[in-house]
């Protein structure tokens, strides 16, 4: 019997949904496949999920709908879209739904498998309490909490991993390049739009704090991104 993380599989081809059941399984993930939004809901309401596989084209609810509000309700499960759709603002769409990743249609199963061991590998990674600290930003990163003066801010898995990493070294100059393969995968295929959507996010979840010492994320263009008190004084 499995007794891997558990994965939550929404699709409704069933030769698809056949060939992912079989290879996850396989893996030793606990699998429940479902092939409609409203059983997605209520399977990620009665059962532990790690991940999610998300198909978007379901015959009831559109998937970037059960993403977000999968996302809303389990804020630490990760969301990965996995669709034939492949314009870009249908990347951005789900992302900001709340997804995690966005994988297309016709996808390896290397690699999907891949991707999926790779986020799971990061949530789960475990190690001695290490506490980051940027002016008045404090993460624990053992304990994966974020807080700016004893505020708890919530964060989704991947913006949490984000942040870490470029407070890991404060006003150092990080690569596209870089975010993408310690943040998401070694082996990134896909398009780095992904990095720009969970940036704005991250910038979106640390502002509202007039009165804290709060570092922000800069844009370098043509290289990536610097985090950085706003009068370049960083405590560590």
């Amino acid at each position: 019997m499995a007794s891997g993380p558990h994965v939550l599989l929404v699709e409704d081809d069933q030769t698809i949904g056949d060939v992912l059941s079989t290879s996850l399984t396989e893996q030793g993930y606990q699998l429940r496949w479902v092939k409609d939004g409203a059983a997605a809901l209520a399977a990620a309401d009665q059962y532990p999920v790690d991940l999610a596989l998300i198909d978007l084209g379901l015959p009831d609810l559109d998937g970037v709908e059960v993403c977000r509000r999968i996302r809303h309700r389990s804020p630490e499960t990760i969301l990965v879209i996995l669709t034939a759709r492949t314009a870009e603002m249908d990347v951005v769409v789900g992302l900001e739904a709340g997804a995690d990743d966005y994988l297309t249609k016709p996808v390896r199963l290397a690699e999907l498998l891949a991707r999926v061991r790779a986020h799971l590998r990061r949530n789960n990674q475990a190690g001695a309490s290490h506490l980051l600290t940027v002016g008045d930003l404090r993460i624990d990163t053992a304990g994966r909490r974020v807080s700016i003066k004893g505020q708890l801010v919530s964060l989704r898995a991947r913006e949490f991993d984000l942040l870490a990493r470029l407070s890991r070294e404060p006003d150092v100059a990080l690569s596209r390049e870089v975010l993408m393969a310690e943040v998401w995968d070694e082996h990134w295929y896909g398009s780095t739009k992904t990095l720009d959507v969970h940036v704005a996010a991250v910038r979106r979840r640390l502002a509202g704090y007039p009165d804290a010492r709060v570092p922000v994320i800069t844009t370098l263009r043509g290289h990536g991104y610097r985090l950085e008190l706003p009068a370049d004084r960083v405590t560590r």
